[in-house]
């Protein structure tokens, strides 16, 4: 079963709605006990980085429930917006490290002539290294995305999927069994079923 954590900032309904559609089972929960049973987690996240790292850090074994799910069991799991950004080790938005699961930095969009921050709305991701994640996704799929800020993966091979708003960034990160998407696959019609979908086959 795949468990969408609830550590107190994610878009939950939403996404459980989709994993439905797809006919997926899929739950939400905050109690780690339960969290460290499942197979498949999904970290959602909407809000600012360094309170959501708090959120993490302060539930009583979340933090450590996570960690071992990730680095030792090798549990496959997404992270989503804002939960793709804590999957790096910091974040220009705050000062509380990250995850750093997966070796990358978070940094605030340039202001550049013409460009509204945040980016929000349709933009295509490209496939840049093959993962199951993002297979049959197309050659340029496109998703939907709300964000200030953005990821830059230290290691090419990280980067699943490349994104251009006024910069390049990484729309789509993987190491392993750790996954992130900076757009939102539940707003993101046919083609975010297809990444829900593949993450449900991992």
């Amino acid at each position: 079963m795949i468990t969408i954590v609830n550590y107190g900032m994610g878009n939950l309904g939403s996404m459980l709605n989709m994993f439905k559609r797809i006919g997926v089972v899929a739950r939400i929960e905050s109690e780690p006990a339960i969290i460290e049973q499942s197979e498949k987690l999904v970290l959602p996240g909407v809000g600012a980085f360094d309170a959501a790292m708090k959120c993490i850090n302060t539930v009583p074994r979340l933090r450590e429930v996570l960690d071992h799910k990730a680095l030792i069991e090798c549990a496959p799991i997404l992270g989503v917006c804002l939960g793709m950004q804590l999957l790096t080790r910091s974040s220009e938005e705050g000062s509380l490290p990250g995850l750093g699961w997966i070796p990358g930095v978070t940094t605030r969009f340039p202001k550049q002539d013409g460009l509204k921050v945040p980016h929000m709305g349709w933009n295509v991701a490209v496939p840049n290294t093959s993962s199951p994640l993002t297979a049959q996704v197309g050659l340029e799929p496109r998703y939907y995305f709300v964000h200030s800020y953005c990821v830059h993966v230290d290691n090419p091979s990280h980067s699943l999927m490349r994104t251009r708003y006024g910069v390049d960034f990484d729309s789509a990160i993987g190491r392993d069994n750790i996954y992130g998407v900076q757009f939102h696959p539940e707003k993101s019609h046919r083609f975010g079923m297809q990444i829900l979908k593949n993450f449900a086959e991992l």
